[in-house]
C-alpha cells in the first residue's frame, strides 16, 4: 500500500512548533545532537512559514490591485 503524503501542518501549528523548538534550545539542557535536530526542525519550519506569508502576501496584493483607488487602511486587530 503507497504511502499517503502527509498533509503540511498549518500556518498556526508550525509556529507553535517553532516557538517550542526555541524554547528547548534556548533552556542550553539539551544534548549537541538533539539541539542540531531541533535547530534543523526550526530551520525548515520558518521556511515553511516565510513561504507561506509570501504567498498570503502575494494574493492579497491581487486582491488588491483590482481597485487601485480603494482606500488602504492600516489593519488593527481585535484586541482580548
Amino acid at each position: 500500500m503507497p504511502k499517503k503524503a502527509e498533509q503540511p501542518a498549518s500556518f498556526e501549528t508550525s509556529l507553535a512548533e517553532l516557538e517550542q523548538i526555541v524554547t528547548r534550545l534556548e533552556s542550553g539542557e539539551l544534548p549537541l545532537e538533539a539541539a542540531l535536530t531541533e535547530f534543523e526542525r526550526g530551520v525548515k519550519l520558518a521556511r515553511e512559514g516565510q513561504q507561506t506569508l509570501q504567498k498570503a502576501e502575494q494574493r492579497v496584493q491581487i486582491l488588491l490591485s483590482d481597485d487601485r483607488d480603494a482606500d488602504l487602511t492600516p489593519f488593527a486587530a481585535e484586541k482580548e
